[in-house]
């Protein structure tokens, strides 16, 4: 325990019972207006904004603290052409018979298919890699822990920054991705995890009504009191 060194705990929020319920509803009206949307308008973000953003993704908690994520973010129109061409060929090979019968057919309920122009369009890709390994502050190389649930956990938060910006968004995860590696240069100790795309929506954007369902709370939680 000799590394070990304890601060006081620096933020700290209470509030009183009635503004806990205020103020846990109103998130859930606001975060419950965040869509999945796959037609972005060609208005520029400010590199500002997503920088903002990913500091507020750096925030969450990690397995060790070893934070194993890394946060690529393309606006270059040419390499997010290079992204498009190799997203779209994993595509079709998707959607023409890798997925299977029954998940394409919940696919075709939401109206996608293998044309992704939304990676070229929107201003921002956000390619986010699960790094496996990293290396501490000497330079050693270090073995990270809870991977995919930290770097979960980092994309939730994420995508609560650019929602609360006023960005729309979309977890694209063409499989395999390993593509992204080799365009975005990045080590073969890191696994891509999802291509985040984000803008402004289009003015004709449109969402499948399908995806407005949402489970009920007795359906997706339980209580023990």
């Amino acid at each position: 325990m000799q590394d070990y060194e304890a601060i006081p705990l620096p933020d700290r929020e209470k509030y009183p019972v009635e503004e806990m319920l205020q103020r846990a509803d109103d998130y859930y009206q606001f975060i419950k207006r965040r869509h999945s949307v796959r037609h972005f308008s060609t208005e520029a973000v400010p590199r500002q904004v997503i920088e903002s953003c990913i500091m507020a993704a750096g925030t969450a908690p990690s397995g060790a603290n070893h934070q194993p994520w890394h946060f690529v973010c393309v606006g270059d129109a040419e390499l997010k052409r290079k992204i498009r061409i190799a997203a779209e060929h994993e595509e079709e090979e998707f959607y023409g018979g890798r997925a299977g019968e029954s998940w394409l057919e919940d696919l075709d309920k939401l109206g996608t298919d293998a044309n992704k122009p939304f990676l070229e369009t929107a201003p921002w890709l956000i390619a986010i890699f699960l790094q496996r390994s990293g290396t501490d502050g000497l330079g050693k190389k270090q073995k990270n822990y809870y991977m995919s649930e930290s770097v979960g956990i980092a994309t939730g938060f994420l995508l609560n920054a650019l929602h609360n910006a006023g960005l729309a968004t979309l977890t694209h995860t063409p499989n395999p991705m390993k593509f992204l590696n080799e365009i975005l240069e990045r080590p073969n100790t890191e696994r891509p995890y999802i291509l985040l795309v984000v803008g402004h929506a289009a003015e004709e954007a449109t969402v499948p009504a399908k995806a407005m369902n949402k489970k009920p709370l007795a359906e997706i939680s339980s209580f023990v009191d």
